[in-house]
């Protein structure tokens, strides 16, 4: 899943940890950011509000929390991939 515009981030973090399996994003360049990681999460969050956030790339182990971020998505349309 990627991203078109700045997230909500209270309601993207809140998803997250409501999560089973892991949550991590991914750069164009390679970089993966584990969002069950505090560090991780913070360089996360400030790539998916700068500019370039748009490239970064969502991904879930596990499906049933695809499902959670999509429902986040579908109550977020403004920030729908």
């Amino acid at each position: 899943m990627k991203f078109a515009n700045a997230i909500e981030v209270n309601d993207f973090l809140r998803t997250v940890d409501s999560c089973e399996g892991e949550v991590w994003i991914t750069s164009p360049r390679g970089d993966k950011f584990v969002l069950k990681s505090v560090f991780s999460r913070y360089l996360a969050m400030a790539a998916l509000l700068a500019e370039r956030g748009d490239e970064l790339e969502l991904f879930c182990q596990l499906p049933e929390d695809r499902a959670k971020f999509y429902k986040y998505f579908n109550e977020h349309p403004n920030v729908n991939n």
